[in-house]
């Protein structure tokens, strides 16, 4: 079966590894209510070269200044919920816009 985003079939990160696999299957983006999987390490490697660049804003607008551990994108591909200290961070305005990345 091939994989139906960038992040699915890829190893974990550094900040999901403590991410249980039972959470994993529940969690849904709190917007859409679709799904969202692990970020791979090439994504969270763009999202943080972005971060410290001063170049990322959530979507309540607000500046990211620290780097991320992990990080589940939803289906979309569109956004990215940070995962810090292994714990999902699910909130609508922390959801990183992933548009634009280079």
């Amino acid at each position: 079966m091939e994989p139906s985003s960038p992040a699915e079939g890829l190893a974990p990160t550094w900040g999901s590894e403590m991410l249980d696999p039972e959470l994993l299957e529940i969690l849904v983006c709190p917007e859409t209510k679709t799904r969202v999987q692990l970020a791979d390490a090439a994504l969270l490697e763009r999202v943080n070269r972005a971060i410290a660049g001063s170049r990322l804003t959530n979507r309540a607008g607000q500046k990211v200044v620290e780097t991320i551990d992990g990080g589940l994108v939803r289906e979309d591909g569109r956004l990215l919920y940070p995962i810090r200290d292994g714990i999902p961070v699910m909130l609508i305005d922390e959801a990183l816009p992933l548009d634009g990345l280079g």
